[in-house]
């Protein structure tokens, strides 16, 4: 059983947006480190004034000790999201009939 970990942060999206491309190495050694720590998905949204983001983790608890690196916590900081903590749900991933 693995967790679906969604994420909302209050952002500076252009800011983000420019550091996607920018500081492309830097997410890919984050990458890296998540994978090895127990991510298995990972993708990034962007709407008005937020970002969200959208993982799978092997436990909920593996996510919460890697996002709690303070070297993390600064970067996230340092790419565009506000100082305010995110918003942060957990769920169960489950199969169903109309996945895809």
């Amino acid at each position: 059983m693995s967790m679906l970990i969604i994420g909302k942060f209050q952002a500076d999206t252009a800011t983000f947006r420019q550091a996607l491309t920018e500081r492309a190495d830097e997410f890919v050694k984050i990458t890296e480190m998540a994978k090895s720590a127990g991510a298995i998905h990972h993708r990034f949204g962007i709407g008005d004034g937020f970002i969200v983001l959208v993982d799978e983790w092997e436990t909920a608890e593996q996510f919460q000790q890697f996002f709690a690196n303070p070297d993390l916590q600064a970067f996230v900081g340092s790419v565009g999201a506000a100082p305010a903590p995110p918003e942060i749900t957990v769920t169960e991933a489950v199969t169903s009939a109309d996945q895809f």
